[in-house]
């Protein structure tokens, strides 16, 4: 009876100790990915042409690439929202400042970039793997589909777009503001001799 009540990592089964260690890696080679955005999105793009490729040859899975269409315009919106939404909000918590003489507080997104960009990667991956099954393939009309989705994007980033504008939010690091300063009066570039 020894057996009984021991250490649950005794316990499990090879199998898993296995899918352990592969998600340890998997999560280590994800964690090292953080620093490096560029190269993280350049990646992703490359899985978006794949996935592009692959529809327009095989000339199906419309379905397929509404839905996901769709899944990125709902995680755009996340991306480009803030934490707290303001209209929602009535506390006392953190908010976007809306004067001029309100204290700036920095924009935290609802959805970070790198959950924005795995979510992102990982739909293309999934849809990619989509594509190889005939039962996903249903036959429907692209065209309408593809109208459909472009009315549906341009009215959601109207209202998030007026929803930037009252709140006097940009959801973009720009970069260290530049301020012009005072100029100097005179030449400054002249040397005395």
């Amino acid at each position: 009876m020894e057996g009984v009540g021991g250490d649950a990592a005794s316990m499990a089964s090879p199998v898993q100790q296995r899918v352990n260690e592969a998600w340890r890696v998997y999560q280590y080679y994800l964690d090292k990915t953080t620093p490096h955005a560029v190269n993280r999105w350049i990646g992703t793009l490359v899985i978006v042409g794949i996935y592009c490729l692959r529809v327009f040859y095989v000339q199906g899975f419309y379905i397929i690439s509404y839905a996901l269409g769709i899944y990125v315009l709902n995680l755009l919106i996340g991306f480009l929202s803030p934490l707290v939404d303001p209209e929602l909000d009535t506390s006392d918590g953190p908010m976007l400042p809306t004067k001029g003489s309100d204290e700036f507080k920095p924009f935290i997104r609802r959805l970070p970039e790198f959950k924005f960009w795995y979510s992102m990667t990982k739909a293309f991956c999934i849809a990619f793997v989509m594509t190889f099954f005939s039962f996903f393939d249903i036959p429907v009309f692209w065209p309408i589909l593809l109208c459909y989705w472009i009315v549906l994007f341009v009215l959601t980033m109207r209202r998030q777009i007026a929803h930037m504008m009252k709140y006097k939010y940009i959801p973009f690091n720009l970069g260290k503001q530049k301020y012009g300063g005072k100029k100097a009066s005179g030449s400054s570039n002249s040397r005395a001799d």
